[in-house]
């Protein structure tokens, strides 16, 4: 996204009031978010001809994957009520066989987002790319490889963790400890890829996972998420949803 960081200067930002400024997006960061929903507006936020006029166009593994674990609730929820559960179960398994063939690249091994401007896959490896393990139709071939990507050394998932899971390859040039998405571990990304792990019958892995989880917030608190390395708490000191999902993983227990 081309943007100017003095764009900025015509909004206060408050984030950097409540954490850390080295812990938040920076100026440039937010100046391309500015410009996402600036487009949009423009269009009066019409998704009809979107592909055509809206310069930033991603396809991504997690927002797909989600999607087809919805469908797959629906179907549990319409057998429940008395509906057809067909299209939703149909639904669920088109998103999968589409997520596999347009997201998944053989030769890493992983998910990636694409890009549909330039309609190549985007080639960061981040935990975008282990997050389709929860859906329960995924094949056989991609659960292996996910499974091998999150246990290895960019992302250390292990039956006893030592650090954290990482939201960016911590072995990359560009992983951040500090910045937000560029590397902090967050507990809603380990939460998905734990409940992905139960779904796939990996207990010895999700356990650890769970450890690690439940260990973050018991050193710490509920933060909005952590360094990857120490486990040291970052960005906002009290949030919800980190709360939220270490009463689900406690429940499990």
């Amino acid at each position: 996204m081309p943007a100017d960081a003095a764009v900025m200067r015509a909004y206060r930002r408050h984030d950097t009031a409540h954490a850390d400024a080295a812990h938040r997006p920076t100026d440039l960061d937010y100046a391309r978010y500015v410009a996402i929903v600036a487009s949009y507006r423009e269009g009066r936020y019409g998704d009809d001809g979107l592909a055509g006029r809206h310069p930033f166009l991603v396809e991504c593994p997690l927002l797909n994957a989600a999607l087809g674990v919805a469908e797959q609730a629906l179907a549990r929820i319409a057998a429940v009520v008395g509906a057809d559960p067909g299209p939703h179960r149909e639904r669920a398994a088109r998103i999968t066989a589409t997520l596999v063939d347009r997201l998944y690249d053989p030769t890493t091994g992983t998910f990636h987002p694409r890009d549909l401007r330039t309609d190549r896959l985007i080639p960061a490896r981040t935990v975008l790319g282990l997050m389709p393990l929860i859906l329960p139709d995924l094949p056989a071939r991609q659960v292996r490889a996910v499974l091998t990507e999150a246990c290895s050394p960019r992302f250390g998932l292990e039956s006893r963790m030592d650090r954290p899971l990482p939201t960016h390859d911590r072995t990359a040039p560009d992983f951040e400890p500090l910045r937000y998405w560029r590397g902090p571990s967050w507990l809603n990304t380990s939460w998905l890829l734990w409940r992905g792990l139960l779904t796939h019958r990996r207990p010895d892995l999700a356990a650890g996972l769970r450890e690690s989880m439940l260990g973050l917030v018991a050193r710490s608190g509920c933060h909005e998420y952590f360094h990857p390395d120490t486990g040291a708490g970052l960005g906002s000191p009290a949030f919800s949803w980190t709360a939220s999902l270490a009463l689900d993983a406690l429940a499990e227990g």
